[in-house]
């Protein structure tokens, strides 16, 4: 086997140098005499290899001959040691070579003499060739997966397709020994993940024919038994009964293992507000495979917790907060959380109670807000109590709930007053590789409202209300990133219906349209912005780290449009340009843009944090 024989190569080279240099002091020590003879003068010495960029580094760095260049002065080699390592440079770079994929490398190593007063000179000449490419690859399996297989199983064919399918080194690419390495240990952790955690390989082959530059991979492996979970062990609780941890496991005694469906009960207890954190492991004893015993770990949060802000914002301007976390209120299995904020433009109080986690993750809830903006046109007073069921997943979330909205506004144009009592649905999914920091993944909202409205200054009747808002996030080239949100809205209702003000729409402001005031933007009224029934928005963004040196601070550019209306054919959009930067904290991104106002020729600075999906 080629690939085996590379590998040994290497191994012996390595032990016949060390050999070698104890072999020639020890002779020296011999000598007696005649060592007064041997040139005892340490060799300094410069190395260069002539060779494509990427084999030049390698060569450069794992040779002996450039080990043993940076060596200290006590440790330095003699001039007869150093020829040494020049005759067995050709033989450790063809074996470094091999390992890129080249195995008909012509290597040539020198020591040129040095001028008076110079050091000696090493050439290192390398012609590499053709590179081996992968021709084909012989995947096999055996155990009770391929058994399940032969049977029938769709589950088994399922991942045996996709093992083959996902397999990292495919049929023309280049071979490499570290990408060979890879490709074996990515296939078998895949197995472990998803089902068979005592899978191991019994065969692997690289066969390399190397006149040809053709390399056949051969693979097999032994899944061992597939894993079912057996019963659930819980550890940590002090303050909260099982059933606040049992209630938000998605599997039963006898569901089949995955890594995933633990990964997913972790997050799901770090969701529910109760704990810290939680750490689940199950016993891969393959003596216990039917039914193998889940053990999970939690640390619980405190009862309470008072969290105090101050904060600003370019759309409301400072704050102060006060936020009040109550985990188990009066003894009932609910949390409670109450919070005050306070500023110039708004003030409010908004109230979140939930149940702990029932079967299949749901929640009933109690929320709403009291909130008082003030704003350059308008002042509203506005309220809203909210009473349903929310289901709550790692990636999708659900609420179903009816919905109370009461809101007086006044503004030059006059005072408005309405309510409206509306059956809600919201659906939010989410599929990004971090909620924190997303760099690649797409996130959708969607609402749905229908119910009736009153009013003291126009008509009653009936409405609906429908909005939504999608995120997409994409890497292209090299460290760059986009992002692309489009956000649309409408109320159906008769044009004489008194809509409360907060179930209708503006734009403008961060995550909306940069370059204008938070708000600023809807249908005029006597010169007067007002809020409107329809509303269509849109961004696009690009961005990267500034620097390899500071990969969290990004620099960004955007262009943003859309404004609202009072119905969707009168929109006009307006168009924000500008630039930005971005630091990626821990805790979500804090964003300063500067941007520029194309239809009102005004440049605005917005600053904001976390990312609104």
């Amino acid at each position: 086997m080629r690939a085996l024989h590379v590998v040994s190569c290497c191994l012996a080279l390595m032990l016949a140098s060390c050999s070698l240099f104890r072999a020639g002091k020890k002779d020296d020590d011999a000598a007696g005499a005649s060592a007064a003879r041997i040139d005892k003068r340490r060799a300094q010495y410069t190395l260069d290899v002539e060779a494509p960029r990427p084999l030049r580094q390698l060569l450069s760095q794992n040779l002996d001959l450039a080990r043993f260049r940076d060596a200290p002065a006590s440790e330095a080699l003699s001039n007869e040691e150093l020829d040494r390592l020049v005759g067995m440079a050709p033989e450790q770079a063809r074996a470094l070579l091999a390992t890129e994929g080249y195995f008909n490398a012509k290597v040539e190593a020198r020591r040129q003499p040095a001028a008076s007063g110079e050091q000696p000179r090493v050439l290192v000449s390398v012609e590499p060739g053709p590179r081996t490419l992968v021709e084909g690859l012989t995947l096999g399996v055996q155990g009770e997966l391929q058994q399940r297989a032969d049977a029938g199983d769709a589950d088994a064919r399922a991942l045996l397709a996709r093992l083959r399918e996902e397999w990292p080194l495919k049929p023309g690419e280049p071979f490499r020994q570290a990408d060979w390495t890879s490709a074996k240990n990515a296939t078998l952790g895949r197995l472990h993940a998803d089902g068979y955690p005592s899978a191991i390989w019994i065969a692997t082959d690289a066969r390399v024919r190397s006149r040809e530059q053709r390399v056949q991979l051969e693979a097999s492996a032994q899944s061992g038994p597939l894993f079912h979970l057996g019963d659930l062990r819980i550890e940590g609780l002090k303050r909260y009964d099982e059933r606040a941890v049992r209630n938000v496991a998605t599997f039963r005694p006898g569901t089949p293992y995955s890594e995933q469906r633990l990964i997913d009960f972790q997050e799901r207890l770090t969701r529910s507000g109760l704990f810290e954190g939680a750490v689940a492991e199950f016993d891969n004893d393959p003596q216990k495979a039917a039914a193998a015993p889940v053990t999970v770990r939690v640390q619980e949060q405190p009862l309470q917790k008072v969290t105090l802000g101050l904060g600003y914002s370019t759309d409301t301007g400072t704050r102060a907060s006060v936020e009040h976390m109550h985990r188990q209120p009066f003894g009932l299995r609910w949390t409670a959380q109450n919070k005050f904020e306070i500023g110039p433009q708004r003030k409010a109080w908004e109230f979140d109670y939930r149940s702990y986690p029932k079967p299949g993750f749901r929640r009933n809830l109690v929320a709403g807000n009291v909130e008082r903006w003030s704003g350059p046109d308008e002042e509203r007073y506005a309220g809203r109590l909210r009473i349903g069921r929310a289901w709550e997943d790692p990636r999708l979330e659900r609420q179903v709930y009816g919905e109370y909205t009461n809101a007086r506004v006044r503004a030059p144009t006059g005072e408005s007053r309405a309510q409206a009592l509306t059956g809600n649905y919201d659906w939010t999914r989410r599929d990004v590789d971090s909620l924190l920091l997303p760099t690649r993944g797409k996130a959708v909202l969607l609402q749905g409202a229908v119910g009736y409205a009153r009013s003291s200054t126009a008509e009653n009747g009936p409405l609906a209300r429908a909005y939504g808002r999608v995120l997409y996030f994409r890497p292209f080239a090299r460290d760059w990133h986009a992002t692309v949100r489009l956000e649309g809205g409408q109320v159906f209702a008769r044009q004489a219906v008194g809509v409360p003000d907060t179930l209708l729409f503006r734009a403008g402001g961060e995550e909306s349209v940069r370059g204008y005031e938070y708000r600023s933007l809807g249908p005029m009224v006597n010169g007067v912005v007002t809020s409107g029934r329809s509303l269509l928005t849109a961004s696009a963004e690009v961005a990267r780290p500034v620097s390899a040196r500071l990969p969290q601070v990004w620099g960004a550019a955007f262009v943003d449009a859309g404004n609202a209306a009072a119905r969707f054919r009168d929109i006009k959009p307006v168009v924000g340009v500008g630039v930005g930067v971005r630091y990626r904290s821990p805790v979500g991104p804090l964003k300063l843009d500067v941007a520029y106002g194309v239809d009102d020729k005004k440049v605005r600075m917005h600053l904001s944090a976390g990312v609104s999906f």
